[in-house]
Parts: structure tokens; sequence; C-alpha cells
């Protein structure tokens, strides 16, 4: 009875334990880009040179971030972002 015991509690403190240490479900990954910004309309400028961007006439923020560079971290769904590679090609355009 002694070891039915141990046993019973061992299993039950485990049982505790892994539950206690479970993560919660991924839920969907909250994108900023709803399209606040209309990036989605600029989406033709991936692949073409970050200069391209210097060209448009926007009445919303632009922000082009060339690759690593130091930029804000200050959210702005009404900003248009473009993103370019080592290369400086445009690589992603979003909202944020």
């Amino acid at each position: 009875m002694k070891y039915f015991t141990l046993l019973s509690s061992l299993v039950l403190c485990s049982a505790i334990t892994a539950c206690s240490h479970t993560r919660p479900e991924p839920t969907a990954r909250y994108l900023p880009d709803n399209d606040m910004c209309s990036a989605s309309q600029f989406q033709t400028y991936v692949g073409k040179p970050l200069t391209a961007v210097d060209a448009l006439q926007l009445d919303e923020p632009v922000r082009a971030i060339p690759a690593y560079a130091s930029v804000t971290m200050d959210f702005n769904l009404h900003r248009i972002n473009f993103l370019a590679d080592e290369k400086g090609v445009i690589s992603r355009v979003y909202c944020g």
C-alpha cells in the first residue's frame, strides 16, 4: 500500500507538472498589414531597386529601408515600408 500511494503521488505530480508547462496553442499571427496603407497596391515594387521609391509621390508616409538599416520602432499603420535586401532590391512592401 505504501508503494502504491508513493507511485500514485508521483504520477499525479508528473501530470500536474506536464499540464502547467504546456504552451498555449499559437493563435493567428497579428499582421499589421491589414492594408491600411495600401501596401497591396505596391507589391509590384518587389524585385525593383530601392531607388524606385524616390519617384513616388504619395500622401501616406513612406519609408525606404536598406538592408541592415536601423529604423525607429514607432508603429504607424498608415506608413508604407519598402524593405530592401543586401543588393538594394526591394524584398518586401508592408504597412507599419
